[in-house]
């Protein structure tokens, strides 16, 4: 006889009464619910492009984050508001692969896969 079975048989001697049973532990991290809730809201982009839009500055610099804020994400394309036509052609020629490189090693290919700079 198991231990557990043996000490249900000395409870239910004991109380004159069988013991009751409890359920089992059901409880789960919270995180795949509220991932799963956010996604059926629409809400799942929106929870990345906020992560990417605090990230910016660590990822892009502190000069280019002063010249420049990402604007919004959608469909893994994102968007960066530059201040001057020079600092985009900079950005958009020089610095768009390893900006792009450091993102994806951060949030994943799949959420940020391009980024479109624009004037603003």
């Amino acid at each position: 006889m198991s231990p557990e079975k043996l000490r249900q048989r000395v409870l239910a001697e004991w109380r004159g009464m069988p013991a009751p049973s409890f359920p089992r532990d059901t409880a789960q991290l919270v995180a795949g619910p509220l991932a799963k809730l956010m996604k059926s809201l629409g809400l799942g982009d929106r929870l990345h492009e906020e992560e990417v839009k605090k990230a910016w500055s660590a990822i892009a610099g502190e000069f280019i984050a002063s010249q420049s804020s990402p604007d919004m994400l959608r469909a893994g394309v994102l968007t960066v508001r530059v201040s001057q036509s020079p600092m985009l052609y900079e950005l958009d020629r020089v610095w768009k692969p390893e900006l792009l490189q450091k993102l994806k090693a951060r949030f994943g290919a799949r959420t940020v896969r391009e980024i479109k700079f624009r004037i603003g």
